[in-house]
């Protein structure tokens, strides 16, 4: 078994983190030029002109137009009709270099055609779900639990939001404990609990619409990186009966936006272990990205539960999963258990055998081709590139990598602190600046994630990143100072 890992440093994450905070809190914003921009705009209402119509007539029958909101796109999606390798493909056949990689998953590439081939086989023999028993149900928990010692059992669910819902549960079933501790602005599904303090730290309840307050009760943020803040937080519930457990995005809130302290992961499992609190790691991300240990092979720390999603299913649909240690994991034992106490979890389509062999075969194609290394070091070598642009264009702006999760902060409106008084004022048009490079770049060929962080793949070769590159410049050097009034 490989053992190897994508990141092949660690960033310098102070470092890091007193250059975000400067470029979203005190530099002045950064825009590519108007002229530039309005021919961008124009050329997307042109080059997209189909995508524009269809786009229209979504906003008639569903909410906004489109279903996901990673398919939010300014100044309106591009509906695609092909997905292969590094490249997606939209109606009109205009070919973009594909850095969003379905929000992570496929680590091989696009529609990996061996894992493909096997699924036809399996949609053939069987169909995609029978609502009984598989026995790609076991081939992948057992080729989860081989990789990653810390999951002694583990429960298909249907997607990260779920996972991290019944993660939750089980801790509070298995402790008998009420409070869930977080990092504030990490991203754990849109769970009524979990958008507690989500994308921007100290929001709390803020951005939560539609959810009674009652529901955060029980939650809790620290900032990202401040043990101190987590370790008050553990103390104080002692005398209220205690903490469940502590959720982490190993890497830090956000896939690594606001990058963790090397040691910070292991800090946290010792506090836990000292307040007979469980350690959750929220894998969606990182399992199979990182490596094929995960994230918690890479720090050698070891969480008491650890959710999974997106790689779990290889890019296929249903992709979700908890695994752990055996005595918590077995209340999601299924059936009906009486007064037996127990972690309600449920999904008609959970554990279905084309998600379940779709993960299987993923991830055997992962370790059999390395493909973790292969998109890492195209994380890499992407990284080093935007750093060289964005020098050569004297600009602020902040480009770092965990491997394949590549971070590019130009407008860093998640990265505003609460204390600045212009946040208000600000957070829209940096968001604005953001949204307007991911249209640019889409007129490039480009599909990034919001504008500001990347997935790289196996399937991204040398030529693919520099061919990209060639593209990032085209746009970054039309970048201006935004003058202000």
């Amino acid at each position: 078994m490989k053992n190897e890992y994508a990141i092949s440093h660690w960033p310098d994450s102070k470092e890091i983190m007193e250059k975000l905070r400067v470029l979203a809190n005190e530099l002045p914003m950064y825009q590519i030029r108007r002229d530039r921009m309005n021919e961008y705009l124009e050329k997307y209402d042109k080059k997209f002109a189909k995508s524009k119509a269809l786009a229209e007539k979504a906003k008639r029958k569903i909410p906004g137009g489109v279903q996901h909101n990673l398919a939010f796109n300014y100044p309106f999606p591009i509906a695609i009709a092909k997905a292969e390798g590094a490249y997606l493909y939209d109606i009109e056949g205009n070919e973009f270099i594909d850095f969003l990689q379905a929000g992570g998953p496929t680590v091989l590439g696009s529609n990996y055609k061996p894992v493909k081939e096997k699924l036809i086989e399996i949609i053939e023999e069987c169909g995609p779900v029978t609502g009984l028993f598989h026995e790609y149900e076991l081939k992948l928990a057992e080729l989860v639990s081989s990789h990653i010692p810390s999951v002694e059992l583990f429960r298909s669910l249907a997607s990260g939001t779920e996972s991290c819902m019944a993660a939750i549960r089980a801790a509070r079933s298995f402790t008998d404990k009420k409070f869930i501790i977080k990092v504030g602005g990490a991203y754990h599904g849109w769970s009524d609990q979990m958008v507690f303090a989500m994308r921007i730290p100290g929001l709390g309840s803020f951005d939560s619409h539609g959810i009674p307050e009652g529901c955060y009760t029980y939650m809790q943020e620290f900032p990202p990186n401040d043990i101190d803040a987590l370790k008050k937080l553990l103390d104080e519930n002692e005398a209220k009966g205690g903490t469940a457990a502590v959720i982490v995005e190993p890497l830090g809130p956000e896939s690594g936006t606001r990058p963790v302290h090397f040691d910070f992961n292991a800090k946290v499992r010792e506090l836990c272990t000292k307040h007979n609190t469980l350690l959750i790691f929220d894998e969606v991300v990182t399992a199979f990205r990182v490596g094929l240990s995960g994230a918690q092979g890479f720090f050698n720390v070891k969480p008491d539960l650890t959710v999974f999603g997106k790689c779990i299913a290889g890019g296929y649909p249903a992709a979700g999963g908890v695994g752990g240690r055996k005595e918590i994991m077995e209340t999601f034992t299924a059936g009906i258990q009486g007064l037996k106490k127990r972690a309600m979890v449920g999904g008609t389509l959970s554990a279905n055998p084309l998600s379940c062999a779709a993960g299987y075969y993923a991830i055997k194609a992962i370790e059999e081709t390395n493909a973790h290394m292969k998109a890492g070091n195209a994380g890499d070598r992407l990284t080093r590139g935007l750093q060289e642009i964005f020098k050569r264009y004297d600009l602020p702006f902040v480009a770092f990598n965990h491997g394949s999760i590549c971070h590019m902060e130009t407008g860093a409106a998640m990265l505003m602190e609460l204390s600045n008084p212009k946040i208000f004022d600000q957070v829209g048009k940096r968001r604005k600046v953001m949204e307007e490079l991911g249209a640019a770049l889409t007129v490039e060929g480009i599909i990034t994630l919001a504008g500001s962080r990347i997935y790289t793949s196996m399937a991204d070769t040398n030529d693919v990143i520099d061919k990209a590159l060639e593209g990032f410049d085209r746009v970054f050097k039309y970048f201006e100072q935004v003058k202000e009034n």
